[in-house]
């Protein structure tokens, strides 16, 4: 079933995406701040018989998805790039610093750019995404605070811990969307 196969994409692609922030990379470099994350799967499967109509409302929840599947590369780019750090010295501060300035910064800003120009209509899935685009640019100006800690020959403790507070708060947000997205699916019949 084609339709069972693009919500499961899409949804894992959604699902997956504001978890996969390498926050202990950040934590590990903070000498009093350690986080840790965590990466689930989720298959969402089309509850709905094929030949039922789709609502007005599961269209756009699909369009909505889709809107998003169109950001995702963005995030992915961003994220990969500072995937592998796992502690900031001195030593690696500048190659650091440049995954942030030249691959990092570049692509997740282009990502929360384009999270601000989807506009569902339903109130509701408005509300829920909004939560993504706050907790989304949390995350981007943890990674400016990151890129100002190492700009210099030592790295600026304080504005890096500043960077890891800002990522605890994004995630926050993403984490709620993540939940409020999942029971709205729900809602409409999608089983997630």
């Amino acid at each position: 079933m084609k339709k069972n196969w693009i919500l499961s994409i899409l949804m894992s692609i959604v699902l997956l995406g504001g978890t996969l922030i390498p926050a202990g990379a950040y934590a590990s470099a903070a000498d009093d701040t350690t986080t840790s994350t965590s990466s689930e799967e989720s298959i969402v499967d089309y509850d709905y018989e094929e030949e039922q109509q789709l609502t007005a409302e599961d269209q756009e929840f699909l369009d909505y998805l889709e809107a998003l599947e169109a950001t995702a590369s963005y995030e992915k780019k961003a994220l990969n790039a500072v995937a592998g750090d796992t502690y900031i010295t001195s030593s690696n501060r500048k190659s650091f610093f440049l995954k942030l300035n030249n691959t990092v910064i570049p692509n997740y800003t282009k990502y929360v750019s384009m999270l601000k120009q989807i506009k569902p209509e339903n109130a509701e899935l408005k509300k829920i995404h909004n939560k993504l685009i706050k907790g989304s640019y949390a995350q981007l100006e943890a990674y400016q605070l990151f890129k100002k800690s190492v700009s210099k020959t030592t790295i600026n403790r304080t504005v890096f811990k500043q960077g890891n507070d800002k990522i605890a708060t994004g995630r926050k947000s993403i984490e709620q969307y993540h939940k409020e997205i999942k029971a709205y699916g729900e809602s409409l019949g999608f089983e997630m």
